[in-house]
C-alpha cells in the first residue's frame, strides 16, 4: 500500500492517474475509485457501492452485487486474493473507508499495489501504510509550462504576455489547481482582461481554489478550526514552541491541534521558518474570518491588518466579536490603544509591538480581564493596571519594572508562561505564580534575586542568562527540564539540594559547577563555556548516560578528560575549543559518530587526521 499525501489542489489525483495509466497493463485486475470521501459521506451505502465498483472492475463481472459493507469485505477478501491487482483509492479522509475498501494486505495477491491519495497523513498512519509520498508543489518553471498549456496551448507564454504570465504564476504559488483554473480562464482573453484579473486577485481570492481547500478545514473539530484560524491570522512565523505556549494560554490543546493541522496539509512546521502555510491556505483562513462581515472589520473574530486595527482603536468601535489581535509596530499612543480595547470584552489574545519611549499617564491604563495571552513588546507603563485582575492571564511578555503599582501583592493563579526578558525588574517571588511552567528573565540587567517557595511543582523552563543573579537555590523543582544561567555579570553559585531528575538542558557558561552535577542522569545538553575556575571534569561524569552534547569551550584550565570518558555512550558532540586539552583518553574511541569541535592545532595535537578518521569511522571533525 502506497500513500500519496498533500494539500487540496496539489495534484495528488493527477499523479495517481498518471501512475495508474502507466503501469495498469502489468496487473490482472485494476480499479480507479474516484472521490471516496464524497461518495461514502453520510451513509454506509456509499461504501457498499464503492466495494461493488472495485469487485466489478477487478473481476470484470458486472453482475456482482454487495448487500452490506460487511458482506463486501468478505467478498473482497475471498475473491481478490488470487489476483495481482492495481487499485487507486482517491481522496480518502477516514480510516473506515480504508478498512472497507482495502482492509488488510492479505486481501490481495502478493505483487498487488493499492495507491491511496489523501490530505490527511494520519489516515495513512492509522492504516499502517509505510510508504507515503508527499506531493511537491510545482517549481516556477513547471508552473509556467502548465499555465501556458492551458492559456496558450503551448509550453511557453505567447510573446508580450511573459510578464503577465509571471504574475499569475506567482499568485498560484505552485498549486496546480489554481494554475489550471486561471490558465483556462485567461485563454483567448485580451491584455486588459488579464490585467483586471490580476488586480482582482489581490483582494478577491479565487473561489474555486478556496472551495477545494476548505474541504480540509471542514473536516476539523471545532477547537481545531479555532486553532487553525489563530495560526493563519496571528501566529505565522512563530516557532512551534512559542505557538504551543500561546495556544495553550488561550485554552487550546496545542500539541495535538498543530499536529492535526500539519497532517491535514494545512500548515507546515519548520525549525528555520516556524509555522507556515501556502498562500492560498492563508487566503482561506482570512476569507473564513471576514466573509460574514466583509466590510465591518470590528465584527471579525481576528484582527491582523494594521490599518483596520488602528481605525477600530482610534474610533473605539471594537465589539465582543473580536477574540485575537496582532498589531504590528504602531505609532498609536499606548493610552489610545488601551482605550480602544474597552468594548472588546471577550479578547483573549493581544499581541502589540509598540514604542517603549512614549510618555504615558500611569493612571490611564486598561486591559480586558478576559485576556489569556498578552504580548506587548515595548510596553511603556512601569507596571500592570491596578484594575486588571489577570484572573485568566496565562502568558505575558513585556518590559516593566514591577508587576503592580503600590505595595499590593497579587497572585497569578493561572499564569503558566511569563516572559519578562529585557525588563527592568529587580526581584521576583515565585510564590505569586504557583502554576508557572516557564519563566524567562533573559538580559534583565538589573535582575538580582529570584525567590523560590518550598516547592515549584510545575516549573519546567527557567532562563536567567545575562542577569545579575549571583546565587540560585533551586529548592524543590522536580519537573525542571531546562535551566540557563549563562553569561551573567559574574560567577553564579548554583545549589541543587534535591537533584532535578528531569533536567535535560543546562547552561552554566561562566558559572561554578555544582558538586552534585553528575547525579543529573537525564541531562542531555551541558554547556560550561568560559568557566575559568574549572580545573577538570569530574571523574564520575560517566554516570550521565543520556549526555549527547558537552560544550567545554574556553575552559582554558582543563588539561584532560577522565579516563572513563568513553562510557558516555550517547555523546555525539564534544566542544574542546580553547581548552588546554592536548590528548584525549583512549576510551573515546568507543564513541561512534562523535563530532569533535576544536582548533586545527588542538585536533592535530590529538593525532586525528582525515585518514585515521576515515579508517576508524569514528570521528567527524569540524575545525574552527
Amino acid at each position: 500500500m502506497i500513500g500519496i499525501k498533500g494539500m487540496g489542489g496539489g495534484g495528488k489525483t493527477t499523479l495517481a492517474r498518471a501512475i495508474f495509466d502507466l503501469i495498469s497493463i502489468w496487473f490482472e485486475g485494476k480499479s480507479f475509485v474516484e472521490n471516496v470521501r464524497e461518495v461514502s459521506k453520510g451513509s454506509l451505502s456509499g461504501l457498499k457501492e464503492l466495494q461493488k465498483q472495485i469487485l466489478k472492475d477487478v473481476l470484470n463481472d458486472q453482475s456482482i452485487d454487495v448487500t452490506s459493507v460487511s458482506d463486501g469485505k468478505y467478498m473482497m477478501k475471498k475473491m481478490m486474493c488470487s489476483r495481482k491487482v492495481l487499485i487507486v483509492l482517491d481522496d480518502v479522509d477516514d480510516i473506515d473507508q480504508l478498512e472497507a475498501l482495502a482492509g488488510e494486505l492479505t486481501w490481495f495477491k502478493p505483487g498487488s499495489r493499492i495507491i491511496i491519495t489523501t490530505r490527511d497523513k494520519q489516515v495513512l498512519l492509522a492504516h499502517r501504510v509505510n510508504f507515503i509520498h508527499d506531493v511537491s508543489l510545482l517549481s516556477n518553471e513547471e508552473a509556467v509550462c502548465l499555465f501556458s498549456r492551458h492559456a496558450f496551448g503551448r509550453e511557453i507564454p505567447v510573446h508580450g504576455y511573459e510578464e503577465l504570465s509571471r504574475k499569475v504564476v506567482h499568485y498560484a504559488a505552485g498549486l496546480p489547481l489554481t494554475i489550471k483554473v486561471l490558465g483556462s480562464h485567461l485563454c483567448n482573453r485580451s491584455e486588459p482582461e488579464w490585467v483586471d484579473t490580476i488586480e482582482r486577485l489581490k483582494t478577491i481570492p479565487l473561489d474555486k481554489t478556496l472551495k477545494r481547500l476548505e474541504l480540509s478545514y471542514n473536516g476539523l473539530e471545532n477547537d481545531q478550526k479555532e486553532t487553525f484560524l489563530d495560526v493563519v491570522c496571528i501566529l505565522k512565523g512563530e516557532t512551534k514552541e512559542d505557538a504551543i505556549r500561546i495556544l495553550k494560554s488561550c485554552g487550546f490543546n496545542a500539541q495535538i491541534g498543530l499536529s492535526v493541522l500539519e497532517q491535514k496539509s494545512l500548515i507546515t512546521i519548520s525549525t528555520t521558518y516556524g509555522l507556515g502555510f501556502h498562500d492560498h491556505i492563508e487566503e482561506l483562513g482570512w476569507n473564513i474570518v471576514r466573509r460574514m462581515h466583509p466590510n465591518e472589520p470590528n465584527k471579525h473574530s481576528r484582527l491582523w491588518i494594521k490599518e483596520e486595527i488602528e481605525d477600530i482603536l482610534v474610533n473605539q468601535s471594537g465589539t465582543e466579536a473580536t477574540t485575537s489581535i496582532k498589531l504590528g509596530y504602531s505609532n498609536l499612543h499606548p493610552e489610545i490603544i488601551m482605550k480602544g480595547l474597552i468594548k472588546m470584552k471577550d479578547l483573549r489574545l493581544l499581541d502589540v509591538n509598540g514604542d517603549a519611549s512614549r510618555k504615558v499617564d500611569e493612571g490611564r491604563q486598561y486591559l480586558p480581564e478576559s485576556l489569556q495571552s498578552l504580548c506587548w513588546r515595548g510596553y511603556p507603563f512601569r507596571s500592570l493596571p491596578n484594575t486588571f485582575q489577570a484572573n485568566k492571564l496565562v502568558n505575558r511578555e513585556s518590559k516593566i519594572s514591577k508587576l503592580w503599582e503600590g505595595g499590593e501583592r497579587k497572585v497569578f493563579n493561572k499564569l503558566k508562561f511569563l516572559n519578562l526578558s529585557s525588563s527592568k525588574l529587580r526581584t521576583f517571588d515565585l510564590s505569586m505564580t504557583p502554576h508557572l511552567e516557564a519563566l524567562n528573565f533573559e538580559t534583565c540587567k538589573n535582575f538580582a534575586e529570584l525567590n523560590f517557595p518550598v516547592e515549584c511543582p510545575s516549573l519546567k523552563f527557567l532562563n536567567l542568562s545575562r542577569s545579575k543573579v549571583s546565587n540560585l537555590n533551586l529548592g524543590m523543582t522536580p519537573h525542571l527540564e531546562s535551566l540557563d544561567i549563562g553569561y551573567c555579570n559574574h560567577f553564579v553559585e548554583l545549589y541543587m539540594p534535591v537533584e532535578c531528575m528531569n533536567l535535560k538542558v543546562l547552561n552554566l557558561t561562566g558559572c561554578k559547577l555544582p558538586e552534585n552535577i553528575c547525579r543529573l542522569e537525564c541531562l542531555e545538553n551541558l554547556i560550561i563555556w568560559m568557566c575559568k575556575s574549572l580545573l577538570d571534569i569530574p571523574d564520575n561524569i560517566y554516570k550521565m548516560k543520556c549526555l549527547t552534547c558537552l560544550q567545554l569551550g574556553f575552559c582554558d584550565k582543563i588539561k584532560k578528560l577522565p579516563e572513563e570518558f568513553g562510557s558516555l555512550e550517547c555523546l555525539k558532540v564534544l566542544d574542546i575549543d580553547g581548552t588546554g586539552i592536548g590528548c584525549l583518553p583512549q576510551s573515546i574511541y568507543q564513541l561512534k559518530g562523535l563530532r569533535i569541535y576544536g582548533s586545527r592545532e588542538q585536533l592535530e595535537l590529538n593525532g586525528f587526521s582525515s585518514m585515521t578518521e576515515l579508517i576508524r569511522g569514528v570521528f567527524y571533525r569540524v575545525e574552527l
